[in-house]
């Protein structure tokens, strides 16, 4: 090829030469289309990183083309409306649909394999409830024995995507759409921007291994710092970030491109640098610290309800966090169960397809540990992981979730076209960048209120679900109602696949065999 393209090219200059010569001038004016060719081959030849280019002179190029066109044609020309990763186009448009509140019913009956294993639905009765009877925003309490401040959220909620992953567009909107709609925006571990503060919407201020906002020089945590922004009145609740469903274990990732001044001065960290967040937290490095180190933010924020994000790994350090509860008398007001399939941002895709558990397997066994040990009633279960529509909703409560966050759903709700540019800083709708010439085509105004819309109506699916359950509060749905086909001629409930546990069968002797081994390497002063 690299033969083929120099005799070609010699061949075309002088064919452009003897036309203009004998032709008239006029004829150089092809030189504008071959001579960039050329050019271009030459480059190719000489240049020695990519292979194929240096082989095959300007057509190797179609192959770097191809390979940036194949996401966008793969979505609109060639998967189906089920087959879409990492979310279909039948719940993206689902989500579209209910943000701009057009019709979004479906015609034709399901498009899903019905006897394809996996597929999970919801037990009806026959004697539903009334839909217009029941409660269209249910919500919980927040808050046990040693918080002061109790905080009534919604059941779904917006969950942790940072400023800097974020745009500032994309933070007001969801602020102001969290404000419109009754619900909380948790902050992410970026810390908190004045663009979480603008609208006024009710916030989760969650801190991560880099205590961004709260930090000292070193990099340690900050009693000061956490207490300046802890006690602002937006803020009504804290969540401690032990790792996310995305890479946990790994860190959070805030490209350099991405890291502003801007940023840079809300976080204490140097502008345009790749910022790595710890992979262990330096406050604290046993079950009894962490514990002691939940009361010590929830004493400096004048009793806020305070608690930990966790995806689930190694199920005997769980099991020691909860030994340690128990010991000190000490609870979370909340714990956030995150699940592998979860993710907005950059994570390696080791980490973001091999480790932690999905978030059904983590958000039972929490909800089964908290039980067993006698100490649920102190403590609600937030579950995020996936959470999109009515239906998610309901089959976490059934596993024992009190609320559920969401991420993508809203990054959607948004404008988000899943063009999976987000750790790139090239996100064609403004949502995941700082590039401020992307971040113009997000209009508040515009999105604040499709976040609301899609909030309200995904609430209200997820009502409609429980009436046709036949259920008029949501405290009521079991494992029992959600059906599993786990062979083509087998169906199980989620009871059967995740079996509970009765209260105080951790401490009364009675420990299910499945988890004796985890039980006994369990310990409170070492993971």
């Amino acid at each position: 090829m690299r033969k083929i393209f120099i005799l070609g090219s010699i061949l075309a200059l002088l064919l452009i030469t003897v036309l203009a010569y004998f032709l008239g001038i006029g004829w150089l004016w092809l030189l504008l289309l071959v001579l960039p060719l050329v050019l271009m081959g030459i480059y190719d030849m000489i240049q020695v990183k990519h292979s194929i280019m240096r082989t095959y002179p300007v057509v190797g190029r179609m192959r770097f083309w191809m390979e940036d066109l194949r996401p966008k044609l793969y979505q609109y020309f060639v998967e189906s409306d089920i087959d879409g990763r990492p979310i279909n186009r039948i719940d993206r448009s689902t989500i579209y649909q209910r943000a701009k509140q057009q019709t979004d019913t479906m015609p034709f009956g399901t498009q899903l394999d019905v006897y394809a294993e996996g597929y999970e639905w919801m037990s009806h009765s026959i004697a539903p409830k009334d839909f217009h009877k029941l409660d269209h925003q249910p919500r919980m309490l927040v808050g046990n024995k040693g918080c002061k401040q109790p905080y009534s959220c919604s059941i779904l909620n917006v969950s942790a995507m940072s400023f800097g992953s974020l745009s500032p567009n994309a933070i007001e909107a969801l602020n102001a759409g969290a404000l419109i709609g009754g619900f909380a925006h948790n902050t992410g571990e970026g810390g908190i921007s004045p663009y979480h503060l603008k609208h006024g919407g009710d916030i989760i201020w969650q801190i991560g291994t880099g205590y961004f906002g709260c930090r000292d020089k070193d990099g340690l945590f900050s009693n000061e710092g956490f207490r300046e922004n802890a006690l602002l009145p937006q803020v009504k609740m804290i969540e401690l970030k032990i790792s996310q469903g995305a890479k946990p274990g790994h860190g959070g990732i805030l490209p350099g491109k991405k890291n502003t001044p801007e940023i840079a001065a809300i976080r204490h960290v140097e502008p345009y640098t790749t910022v790595y967040s710890p992979t262990y937290h330096s406050a604290f490095s046993t079950p009894r610290e962490l514990v002691l180190f939940i009361q010590r933010l929830r004493d400096l924020s004048d009793g806020k309800p305070t608690g930990f994000k966790l995806c689930i790994g190694r199920k005997s350090e769980f099991i020691g966090i909860c030994k340690a509860m128990i010991e000190l008398d000490i609870y979370p007001d909340f714990i956030t169960v995150d699940g592998a399939e979860g993710g907005t941002g950059a994570a390696p895709q080791e980490f973001s397809n091999y480790v932690g558990a999905p978030m059904l397997d983590g958000l039972a066994f929490v909800h089964n540990m908290l039980t067993g040990f006698g100490i649920r009633e102190h403590i609600k279960i937030i579950a995020s992981g996936k959470i999109l529509s009515g239906f998610h909703l309901v089959r976490a409560f059934a596993l024992g979730a009190d609320a559920c966050n969401s991420a993508r759903a809203m990054m959607m709700a948004l404008g988000c076209i899943q063009a999976l540019q987000c750790n790139t800083n090239k996100c064609p709708t403004g949502v995941a960048t700082q590039d401020p010439s992307l971040s113009v085509g997000l209009v508040v105004a515009d999105k604040k209120q499709r976040v609301a819309n899609y909030h309200a109506a995904t609430v209200s699916s997820f009502v409609e679900l429980l009436g046709a359950a036949g259920i008029d509060d949501y405290k009521k749905l079991t494992r029992s109602h959600i059906y599993r086909r786990v062979f083509m001629n087998e169906v199980r409930t989620l009871e059967d696949i995740f079996p509970s546990l009765q209260a105080g069968c951790m401490r009364n002797g009675h420990i299910p065999d499945r988890y004796q081994h985890d039980y006994a390497m369990a310990e409170i002063d070492r993971w």
